[in-house]
């Protein structure tokens, strides 16, 4: 029982019913049914609870409030006549027998809706940020941050690594962005640099010793945004192992990352070790990149030999390399703007041919491959309405 509640908004079920409980949490909607009866609906980080005001004077106290006003309330919890099984707590509601202001929401209208604040203005949502976190989805990445992180904990010392937190303020060394640096208060003109990676310092407890060290790393790099990382902080599982190959650091990544992915990722599910081994240029070569999503089918290959003397100028003397795309609808249009998407992003020319339905190769530089239709079909290993 905690001193200011005796259960959560989500805790309550039917194992409850006729018992005095409190709650505390924020008011998230309030529906006045006449003017003797208002079902309220109070929300706290474990869920939300349904009340239903009966008493007059409760009731007036409730219809002077603004939604998110901080409310601690006591009642009897009863069984719902209408239940709702969408909602943990859908089988009962609560009857209040006293409501207690906590903290008054002083403004008449939000400037989001709580539940819908990822749709808001980003600069509304930063301003009022302790709004926005009280949205369930915006919480449950913070959640699922934690949790994450205390599996990488767990998965890591099963490992027998040692946690080791590094230090903050340290001298600047060389990697590949630039330094946040803090200065100094008792040594004028000179500064502190904030780590971008604890790479010398794992060296270090290396050569102390340890043999097996691990954190949760914050690193913090001036540069800008990435696709894959925040701007200028990030975390990371930074590890080091002594007297180890590179095929010992594969095996112990292979199976910590596996069980975690499984649980907390997106598609609950993960590759199976072994991982798979691309060397780097295996990886620029055929995939254009050297991390590549290896969901998603697209792959270069070279296409110089097959190409050579078809006739197309652009392809004499040059290295050609072809990319398909399977199960193609795209219009003349849209072809043309990926064509150019491609070229500014490359700096170099694209050409393009399909296979329509039927088979055929057509449109673009088709002209130039119709003499040797069968061998480029063959090595391309070119399908039906494929780009």
């Amino acid at each position: 029982m905690m001193q200011s509640r005796t259960h959560t908004c989500g805790q309550l079920r039917l194992e409850q019913i006729g018992q005095t409980v409190t709650l505390a949490g924020f008011m998230e909607n309030v529906r006045e049914v006449g003017g003797s009866l208002a079902f309220v609906v109070l929300r706290d980080f474990y869920g939300t609870t349904q009340l239903v005001v009966e008493d007059a004077e409760l009731l007036a106290l409730v219809k002077g409030l603004n939604k998110e006003t901080t409310l601690q309330v006591t009642g009897v919890v009863r069984e719902r006549s209408s239940k709702n099984p969408k909602q943990p707590t859908g089988d009962i509601e609560v009857v209040p027998s006293q409501i207690k202001v906590l903290g008054r929401c002083r403004h008449n209208e939000l400037p989001f809706e709580i539940n819908r604040s990822r749709e808001a203005d980003e600069t509304q949502r930063l301003r009022y940020r302790y709004l926005d976190l009280r949205n369930p989805a915006i919480k449950q990445n913070i959640v699922l941050r934690c949790n994450v992180v205390a599996a990488l904990r767990k998965a890591m010392m099963e490992h027998d690594f040692l946690e080791i937190t590094t230090p903050i303020l340290t001298a600047s060394s060389p990697e590949g962005a630039r330094d946040y640096l803090v200065p100094a208060r008792k040594h004028p003109g000179m500064f502190y640099a904030l780590p971008q990676a604890p790479q010398q310092f794992k060296q270090l407890l290396m050569t102390s010793g340890f043999d097996r060290y691990f954190q949760i790393a914050p690193c913090f790099r001036d540069e800008d945004a990435r696709g894959d990382r925040s701007p200028g902080e990030f975390y990371q599982l930074d590890m080091e192992m002594a007297f180890a190959t590179q095929e010992d650091v594969f095996s112990v990544i292979e199976d910590v990352f596996p069980p975690i992915f499984a649980k907390y990722g997106t598609y609950n599910t993960a590759s199976k070790a072994p991982f798979r081994r691309i060397s780097f240029n295996d990886a620029m070569e055929t995939y254009g990149s050297d991390k590549p999503d290896l969901r998603i089918d697209l792959t270069v290959q070279d296409a110089t030999e097959l190409l050579s003397g078809c006739g197309f100028g652009p392809f004499e003397g040059q290295v050609v390399k072809a990319v398909r795309v399977s199960d193609f609808s795209g219009t003349r249009k849209q072809i043309d703007k990926l064509c150019t998407d491609v070229e500014v992003v490359s700096g170099n020319k694209v050409y393009w041919f399909k296979v329509d339905e039927k088979g055929e190769i057509a449109g673009g530089i088709a002209k130039f491959l119709q003499d040797r239709k069968e061998q480029v079909t063959q090595a391309l290993q070119l399908e039906k309405n494929m780009l």
